[in-house]
């Protein structure tokens, strides 16, 4: 077989072998039916590894000295996610006509405000949520801190370079479109400056606990969508990660089709006007404290 053979075929055995390294390395779980996602996408690595087979590939990532680069680009080509801005408008309402103002009011003291947009891919939904809290005008002159993360290098790289396409755009108000954005070349638009101070961007795996613990201990916690690539065993991991960076009173926001049924009874599930959260340990009725 020529090693430039684009048929290089996925057994079974090597199937097996490659998802239960993945699922160990980040969570994400490939039932069965992903079989041929897996030798489509991993298929172009090993062309350009030069390696002639999915054995020698997985001996590749568990023994060469160059795995831990080679499995930052398979995630990239494995986890491709699509996003936009204000995507779940609802949820969106709720963030910044209930949870800001509450949260304005608890940490009046600090004047400290953490988000964290878990699995945030090219970065619209920390952007959206930057937008919405400069909009609210409440918070000039806070420490505001927005984190995005991913798994996927690639998508980062976009996201910090704030330059859009109009599939970003399907939900936008022209309102936000004109103030917060500029024409840049083609038809795209880069992100303001103004919007990109409060955000920063690094690659994190959501399973690997001790890295997360270089993180600020968060107010908000975004996870929308992300949880459905985890079997239930990753997705206990990832949630008690994330309920162990959260302050007291914390939220968590996750997509509307997703929930922490047989997952989790640590948090409470709250009911607002605009939506359905999940929140930490309420904090302290004295007030004024983070």
């Amino acid at each position: 077989m020529l090693l430039s053979d684009p048929s290089i075929k996925l057994s079974d055995d090597e199937f097996r072998l490659l998802r239960d390294y993945i699922h160990e390395y980040c969570g994400i779980f490939f039932d069965d039916a992903s079989k041929y996602l897996l030798e489509r996408r991993l298929g172009n690595r090993l062309r350009q590894l030069h390696i002639a087979s999915f054995k020698d590939y997985y001996r590749f990532l568990r023994y060469d000295r160059r795995r831990d680069d080679e499995l930052v680009a398979a995630m990239d080509v494995l986890t491709i996610n699509e996003t936009y801005f204000f995507r779940e408008q609802r949820q969106l309402d709720a963030f910044s006509k209930e949870i800001l103002p509450e949260l304005k009011e608890r940490n009046v003291l600090s004047r400290k405000l953490r988000i964290w947009s878990a699995g945030c891919s090219t970065g619209e939904e920390p952007y959206t949520l930057a937008m919405l809290i400069m909009e609210d005008g409440g918070f000039a002159g806070w420490d505001v801190s927005i984190f995005g993360s991913d798994i996927n290098q690639r998508v980062l790289q976009n996201a910090r370079r704030g330059v859009y396409r109009q599939n970003s755009f399907r939900t936008i108000d022209k309102y936000f479109l004109g103030r917060y954005f500029e024409p840049d070349e083609g038809e795209t638009y880069r992100i303001s400056d103004r919007v990109k101070r409060y955000v920063n961007f690094g690659n994190l795996n959501l399973v690997e606990a001790a890295r997360l613990h270089f993180l600020d201990t968060m107010d908000i916690i975004f996870c929308r969508n992300v949880r459905i690539y985890f079997d239930e065993s990753a997705k206990k991991k990832v949630v008690q990660n994330f309920y162990d960076r959260l302050c007291d009173g914390g939220y968590l926001l996750l997509g509307h089709a997703e929930s922490l049924i047989n997952i989790s009874t640590a948090f409470r599930l709250k009911h607002l006007q605009n939506d359905m959260v999940y929140q930490k340990n309420p904090p302290p009725s004295s007030g004024g404290t983070r």
